[in-house]
């Protein structure tokens, strides 16, 4: 008989067994040990054992169950009106017997619980407490369609999906892209600047990025005035054994409104890829929100193809 309870301390190791065996697809990293999970999950600050729920039968967890909270307006501490359901996991050989269903129905109660009134699954964005650098690659970005079994199970139980992101890769061992001329303008005006010890903008920040090796970029005028572009590179180191290759992500990418759509911010990629490529690494990963149909056209124009999305689902009222 299957029986729910809450985190328990001697759970990581079962845990871990049951995120390599549920066949997550390509954007769940995997050969991870546990101090993975207790960097990531269990070490956060606002982690909180009623939010994991497993699915245990015989005493063996055959299923779990991860919910947490998004972030406030300042990004200073967690809104508890903003519940997310990051992660849901049942072991093949227990799936289609209610167990995810069951799960899902607790975890909202959960949530609930301590006030939310929104729920989505699929932690993506400023919704992402956890899973950062475990899921979905340079970011979490809701539930992947690479991963086989979660559309038509949210689908079937009665979610539908809110959002979508698109899920970028250059590969830097293949063709470049054509260069323009105006990015060669922009290239001769501007040097990119390299930084190691990036402050963190928040405390959101700091407690999920934070946690992974960063460095930070900056297209800067030569003339010596601010920078006008940025962007954040992520390792990716734990998912070089499923990918068998180095991967660096790009995230919190940014071009001053004054003087975007004017190739500053394919020339910040451009430069960022440069640098990278004499580093060894293979490809580059940026995430983009399907409604970014201006960041969208500046990845494909510098090279990046899709290789993956992600799906925000919310639950249909009821």
């Amino acid at each position: 008989m299957t029986e729910f309870r809450a985190f328990h301390n001697a759970d990581p190791p079962q845990l871990l067994k049951l995120w390599h065996s549920a066949g997550l697809g390509r954007g769940a990293a995997e050969c991870l040990n546990n101090d993975a999970f207790e960097v990531l999950i269990f070490s956060q600050p606002y982690f909180d054992p009623n939010g994991l729920i497993v699915a245990e039968d015989n005493g063996e967890i055959v299923g779990f169950v991860l919910a947490g909270f998004g972030t406030n307006a300042e990004n200073s501490a967690l809104d508890y009106s903003k519940g997310v359901i990051c992660a849901l996991i049942v072991h093949p050989s227990y799936r289609r017997k209610g167990i995810g269903r069951e799960l899902v129905r607790r975890a909202e109660e959960y949530l609930r619980s301590k006030g939310a009134t929104e729920i989505t699954a699929g932690a993506s964005g400023l919704l992402s407490p956890f899973l950062v650098g475990l899921y979905g690659g340079t970011r979490p970005s809701g539930f992947l369609l690479s991963d086989p079994n979660a559309a038509p199970f949210f689908e079937a139980i009665g979610y539908e999906a809110t959002g979508s992101i698109r899920i970028y890769q250059r590969d830097l061992l293949g063709q470049k892209p054509k260069i323009k001329f105006h990015l060669v303008n922009i290239r001769r005006k501007m040097q990119l600047m390299i930084s190691d010890d990036y402050q963190a903008p928040n405390w959101w920040w700091l407690t999920r990025m934070g946690r992974l090796e960063t460095l930070h970029f900056e297209l800067v005028p030569k003339s010596g005035e601010a920078a006008v572009a940025s962007a954040t590179v992520v390792g990716l180191d734990l998912y070089i054994p499923k990918w068998e290759e180095r991967v660096i992500g790009l995230t919190d990418v940014f071009v001053k409104e004054e003087i975007r759509s004017q190739g500053y911010g394919q020339s910040l990629l451009l430069e960022i890829a440069r640098r990278l490529q004499d580093e060894l690494i293979t490809k580059l990963e940026w995430h983009v929100e399907e409604s970014n149909v201006v960041a969208s056209h500046v990845a494909e124009a510098v090279g990046y193809h899709q290789v993956d999305t992600g799906i925000v689902y919310r639950p249909v009222s009821r």
